[in-house]
Protein backbone atom coordinates (compact mmCIF):
# COMPACT_ATOMS: atom_id res chain seq x y z
CA UNK A 1 0.00 0.00 0.00
CA UNK A 2 0.98 3.91 -1.25
CA UNK A 3 1.66 5.78 1.29
CA UNK A 4 -0.41 9.28 0.49
CA UNK A 5 3.07 11.80 0.42
CA UNK A 6 0.88 14.41 0.18
CA UNK A 7 -1.38 13.77 3.10
CA UNK A 8 1.87 13.16 5.29
CA UNK A 9 3.83 16.58 3.92
CA UNK A 10 0.40 18.30 5.25
CA UNK A 11 1.01 17.33 9.03
CA UNK A 12 4.56 17.46 8.79
CA UNK A 13 4.29 20.85 7.64
CA UNK A 14 1.52 21.63 10.24
CA UNK A 15 3.22 20.15 13.20
CA UNK A 16 6.28 21.69 11.78
CA UNK A 17 4.68 25.35 11.87
CA UNK A 18 3.23 24.68 15.17
CA UNK A 19 6.50 23.94 17.07
CA UNK A 20 8.19 26.91 15.80
CA UNK A 21 5.13 29.14 16.70
CA UNK A 22 5.47 27.65 20.06
CA UNK A 23 9.06 28.39 20.29
CA UNK A 24 8.44 32.03 19.64
CA UNK A 25 4.86 32.69 21.67
CA UNK A 26 5.00 30.03 24.08
CA UNK A 27 1.46 28.64 23.24
CA UNK A 28 0.18 27.48 19.68
CA UNK A 29 -3.50 29.34 18.49
CA UNK A 30 -5.26 28.35 15.53
CA UNK A 31 -4.94 31.68 13.97
CA UNK A 32 -1.43 31.83 14.32
CA UNK A 33 -0.93 28.60 12.82
CA UNK A 34 -3.00 30.11 9.51
CA UNK A 35 -0.44 33.44 9.45
CA UNK A 36 2.53 30.90 9.73
CA UNK A 37 1.49 28.87 6.98
CA UNK A 38 -0.18 31.37 4.78
CA UNK A 39 -3.46 29.56 4.66
CA UNK A 40 -7.45 29.88 5.95
CA UNK A 41 -8.55 29.64 9.15
CA UNK A 42 -10.69 27.06 7.69
CA UNK A 43 -8.19 25.50 6.08
CA UNK A 44 -6.31 25.30 9.98
CA UNK A 45 -9.98 23.82 11.69
CA UNK A 46 -9.83 21.07 9.25
CA UNK A 47 -6.43 20.22 9.07
CA UNK A 48 -6.13 20.30 13.21
CA UNK A 49 -9.35 18.17 13.69
CA UNK A 50 -7.49 15.29 11.28
CA UNK A 51 -4.29 16.02 13.93
CA UNK A 52 -6.66 15.57 16.74
CA UNK A 53 -7.90 12.20 14.99
CA UNK A 54 -4.92 10.90 14.64
CA UNK A 55 -3.72 11.91 17.81
CA UNK A 56 -0.81 14.32 17.05
CA UNK A 57 -2.20 17.15 18.87
CA UNK A 58 -4.85 18.10 21.84
CA UNK A 59 -6.76 21.28 22.12
CA UNK A 60 -7.73 22.76 25.41
CA UNK A 61 -11.24 24.51 25.81
CA UNK A 62 -9.83 27.95 25.05
CA UNK A 63 -8.69 26.23 21.81
CA UNK A 64 -5.01 26.72 22.74
CA UNK A 65 -2.72 23.14 20.87
CA UNK A 66 -0.39 20.69 22.61
CA UNK A 67 1.23 18.68 21.36
CA UNK A 68 0.89 14.55 22.02
CA UNK A 69 4.13 12.47 22.40
CA UNK A 70 3.77 11.42 19.15
CA UNK A 71 3.10 14.55 17.59
CA UNK A 72 5.90 16.40 19.31
CA UNK A 73 7.97 13.25 17.59
CA UNK A 74 7.36 14.55 13.88
CA UNK A 75 7.28 18.00 14.71
CA UNK A 76 10.93 18.06 16.00
CA UNK A 77 12.40 15.77 13.50
CA UNK A 78 10.55 17.94 10.74
CA UNK A 79 12.28 20.70 11.75
CA UNK A 80 15.06 19.55 13.07
CA UNK A 81 15.69 18.58 9.28
CA UNK A 82 14.48 21.76 8.26
CA UNK A 83 17.10 23.54 9.99
CA UNK A 84 19.75 21.59 8.99
CA UNK A 85 19.37 21.45 5.05
CA UNK A 86 19.01 25.33 6.02
CA UNK A 87 22.30 25.80 7.63
CA UNK A 88 24.02 23.41 4.79
CA UNK A 89 22.42 25.56 2.19
CA UNK A 90 24.10 28.33 3.25
CA UNK A 91 27.09 27.32 4.28
CA UNK A 92 26.84 26.07 -0.03
CA UNK A 93 26.80 30.00 -1.12
CA UNK A 94 22.73 29.90 -1.56
CA UNK A 95 20.90 33.27 0.11
CA UNK A 96 18.74 32.21 3.45
CA UNK A 97 15.39 32.69 1.86
CA UNK A 98 16.09 30.47 -0.82
CA UNK A 99 17.81 27.91 1.33
CA UNK A 100 14.82 28.45 3.64
CA UNK A 101 12.21 27.47 0.82
CA UNK A 102 14.58 24.97 -0.37
CA UNK A 103 15.17 22.88 2.94
CA UNK A 104 11.14 22.92 3.25
CA UNK A 105 10.83 21.15 -0.16
CA UNK A 106 13.54 18.73 0.74
CA UNK A 107 12.74 17.70 4.33
CA UNK A 108 9.79 15.93 3.33
CA UNK A 109 11.33 14.13 0.07
CA UNK A 110 14.84 12.96 1.48
CA UNK A 111 14.95 9.86 2.68
CA UNK A 112 16.22 9.22 6.21
CA UNK A 113 19.55 7.25 4.78
CA UNK A 114 20.64 10.25 3.04
CA UNK A 115 19.78 12.53 5.46
CA UNK A 116 22.29 10.96 7.87
CA UNK A 117 25.07 10.80 5.47
CA UNK A 118 24.10 14.48 4.70
CA UNK A 119 24.93 15.23 8.37
CA UNK A 120 27.66 13.21 8.74
CA UNK A 121 29.22 15.09 5.62
CA UNK A 122 28.40 18.01 7.57
CA UNK A 123 30.07 17.19 10.90
CA UNK A 124 33.10 15.77 8.62
CA UNK A 125 33.40 18.95 6.60
CA UNK A 126 31.82 22.16 7.89
CA UNK A 127 31.92 23.93 11.19
CA UNK A 128 29.13 26.16 12.54
CA UNK A 129 26.06 23.99 11.40
CA UNK A 130 25.58 21.60 14.54
CA UNK A 131 21.88 21.75 14.06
Amino acid sequence: MKKDHAADKTIEDYLEAMLMIQEEKGYIRSIDVAVQLGVTKPSVTYTTKRLKERGYITMNEDNFISFTEAGLKIASRTYHRHKMLTKFFVNLGVDEDTAKEDACKVEHDLSQQTFDALCRHVEKYTTGLES
